[in-house]
């Protein structure tokens, strides 16, 4: 049975041997994959504030996926960026869905309003995945990036998650959230894993 769980600091070396699948493709901008200290700072700084997760099965992890902040300025805080990054073996098994879901529902508790997801296109499984989840494509940054020896597009996904209400308190951290509440909404999102 497979599980989704918020990622812990032990988890990093499974985690970075995932997104090392990724590192010399356009699906990633990073060119040099980072050391393993690195990439538990990174889940760490990230968790601080948003949900960082996981999904495994028997002890395997399959996937895992995390928002951040979208922009840096205080008016950009009702918003943030999701990243999912599965491990080739798990790709197209509703894995990836169960992990987006489980983050707009933590988000939407945050006070997050806009999730935004970056797609290098083509990219026919990311996109189809962003637009199953009711984000609907923005626009295409045309060769934002060189990577693989060539130039790069970039599509920019969004998607409401919230209304728009006057006088938006600041986001919670997702650290002050029950965890009674964010244990029941993963184990929801666990269980509609095919």
């Amino acid at each position: 049975m497979k599980a989704i769980r918020l990622a812990r600091a032990e988890d990093s070396d499974s985690l970075l041997e995932i997104y090392g699948q990724y590192i010399d493709t356009a699906i990633t901008f990073e060119c040099v994959l980072p050391t393993g200290r690195q990439f538990a700072q990174r889940i760490s700084g990230i968790a601080e504030a948003y949900p960082y997760l996981v999904c495994e099965e028997a002890g395997r992890i399959l996937g895992y996926a995390y928002a951040h902040r979208q922009m840096e300025r205080e008016a950009y805080q009702w918003n943030a960026e999701l990243s999912v990054y599965l491990d080739r073996a798990a790709v197209s098994n509703g894995v990836g869905k169960a992990l987006y879901g489980a983050l707009i529902d933590i988000l939407r508790l945050q006070g997050i309003r806009t999730v935004y997801g970056l797609v290098t296109v083509p990219n026919e499984k990311s996109e189809r995945l962003h637009l199953s989840l009711g984000f609907r494509r923005m626009g295409t940054c045309r060769s934002a990036g060189y990577k693989c020896g060539a130039w790069q597009d970039v599509a920019w996904f969004e998607k409401q998650i919230a209304p728009y209400l006057p006088e938006p308190v600041p986001i919670l951290p997702v650290g002050r959230i029950a965890k009674e509440k964010l244990e029941a909404l993963l184990e929801a999102a666990a269980r509609r894993i095919p």
